[in-house]
């Protein structure tokens, strides 16, 4: 795959990670794909790098565009080694180079490669002039390392925003519109919920700054290229980062002996009588990461699991943890679960609900051993009784 030219003299100069499937703990069934940009000016300038092992693939693709040694700057918008592993391979060759970023940046920076590396540190509002052209900087701390920013080109109306609005996508096309909506949107509200989501407060922070510019294209560091549905993927993420859910549920469970699942079923019929949108998770078969996508635009978070030794099963117990370290807010919190004598493990889900805020408006909801006819029409009663 050769270099592409993305607007006049910029060229999106990355890599392909087409055999990626786990991204610490996330799972990234299309792969990935970590996006460098080279501009073209009275200066050379190379905005973020890629993982170290796809190092030879990124210079191919400079080469063809400039000799690497002539690159004047090299802006790192943030400090995660899958953007700056390159980084030290860059600077053997663009040995006069500059390495822009910001305050964190620079710590993070030297406490990564321990090199003396010429820096040059910005902040909001900062501007570097390369001919034709200015580099505007955006502080984005939190969204999602203190360190993030994002490098605007009023020129060219570009945003080079590093991991904001990306997605996991390994792919030949570099744009969003050549793959479509559905899918790109998909996967960037997977992104989203599994590395952006405790972040919200941040996100609109920084989403503020962002709709005071004048953009056509978008550039993340993963994935494809915005350059149509701008206003609906902003428009996303104003809506996931004030926690605004849609009324729909999620069910997650897992079970020993089918007692949970038949709960988890009943449970399901309530919302899908009721004309509420309704989505079954067993974790036996479905990734924690895929899950969180669902988290994200629901209402109504369900989790079920039989008590294990006075606690809950272990895949439970890992989503739970998963989703507190996550943080959402603002739902709907229904535990429920069978058991053989203690009956403990249901109170370790409310537990998690009440650490992440939710209302839990029903408490208690287990059946001891096989479910019968009476329990489980008395679980839909009481789920009857919250869902609207």
């Amino acid at each position: 795959m050769r270099h592409l030219e993305i607007k006049k003299n910029i060229y999106w100069v990355g890599a392909v990670d087409w055999d990626l499937r786990n991204f610490h703990g996330y799972l990234t069934e299309r792969g990935s794909t970590y996006n460098a940009y080279l501009i073209v000016d009275e200066k050379i300038v190379l905005v973020d790098t890629v993982k170290h092992y796809l190092f030879d693939e990124m210079l191919e693709r400079i080469k063809k565009v400039v000799d690497p040694a002539r690159i004047d700057y090299v802006i790192s918008n943030h400090t995660e080694m899958d953007h700056s592993g390159c980084l030290p391979r860059i600077f053997e060759i663009a040995k006069d180079a500059t390495l822009i970023c910001s305050p964190n940046g620079e710590k993070g920076l030297k406490r990564h490669f321990k090199k003396d590396w010429t820096f040059k540190v910005v902040n909001t509002g900062d501007t570097v002039n390369i001919g034709r052209r200015d580099l505007k900087f955006v502080l984005t701390p939190m969204v999602h390392w203190p360190d993030s920013m994002a490098t605007y080109i009023p020129e060219e109306k570009l945003l080079l925003p590093n991991d904001a609005f990306g997605q996991h996508i390994a792919t030949s096309e570099r744009f969003t519109d050549e793959i479509g909506w559905d899918i790109v949107r998909e996967e960037a509200a997977k992104y989203y919920a599994n590395i952006v989501l405790p972040f919200g407060a941040q996100v609109r922070k920084a989403l503020e700054t962002v709709g005071s510019l004048d953009i056509d294209m978008i550039a993340p560091s993963h994935g494809l290229i915005w350059r149509k549905d701008i206003k609906e993927i902003i428009a996303c993420y104003k809506k996931w980062s004030s926690n605004t859910c849609d009324n729909k549920a999620v069910i997650i469970y897992d079970t020993m002996w089918h007692s949970t699942e038949k709960m988890a079923c009943v449970i399901k019929d309530v919302f899908e009588e009721k004309g509420i949108r309704c989505t079954m998770r067993y974790l036996g078969t479905n990734h924690i990461s895929n899950i969180m996508k669902d988290v994200l635009e629901s209402r109504y978070i369900c989790v079920g699991s039989p008590t294990l030794n006075n606690g809950i099963l272990p895949t439970v117990s890992a989503f739970l943890t998963y989703m507190k370290g996550l943080a959402p807010k603002d739902r709907t919190g229904i535990a429920f679960g069978s058991y053989g004598w203690g009956g403990q493990g249901i109170v370790e889900i409310e537990k998690s609900f009440e650490m992440c805020k939710f209302q839990v408006p029903l408490k208690g909801l287990r059946i001891q051993y096989i479910p019968g006819d009476d329990d489980l029409s008395n679980l839909k009663n009481e789920i009857n009784r919250v869902v609207s």
